[in-house]
């Protein structure tokens, strides 16, 4: 298993705990120097927040902690971000972000736009497709169910 599964790993079982709640099965894990420092997942409908995204809730967890940029740490998250969430990766000075499933529909890191690339102020590093089955088939799931 290479360090990048590992840590999807520990974004995957975030993203059960969304499913567990209702929310759409996406997880998150920032990980710096081979530890966790922050982790979550969707809580839009809980929240009653369209901005709780699995990813910006690590980001905003994790900056106090760093000082207020993530230059040295890696997002992992098992959907690629959307724009949003691209777009607080550059601004929180992201290092790396390893996403599992591709989101061709809305995906901006690569699929549908890359927002990650050199065309912004900073660019992230960016890994796709790591446990791309696993991600996949737990929203595929999520939203057969709810076609029902």
């Amino acid at each position: 298993m290479t360090e990048h599964e590992r840590w999807m790993l520990t974004a995957l079982e975030e993203a059960r705990m969304a499913e567990a709640e209702g929310e759409v099965p996406v997880g998150a894990a920032l990980v710096r120097a081979g530890r966790v420092l922050a982790r979550a997942h969707n809580r839009c409908r809980q929240a009653a927040d369209p901005t709780a995204h699995a990813e910006l809730l690590c980001i905003r967890e994790a900056l106090p902690l760093t000082g207020g940029r993530l230059t040295d740490c890696t997002l992992y998250v098992t959907l690629e971000p959307c724009a949003m969430c691209a777009g607080a990766c550059v601004n929180a000075k992201l290092l790396r972000l390893v996403y599992g499933a591709f989101d061709p529909r809305a995906g901006c890191c690569g699929s549908v736009l890359d927002l990650l690339d050199h065309t912004l102020l900073w660019s992230v590093e960016v890994w796709g497709g790591v446990l791309e089955s696993e991600c996949a088939a737990l929203l595929q799931r999520f939203f057969q169910a709810r076609r029902g």
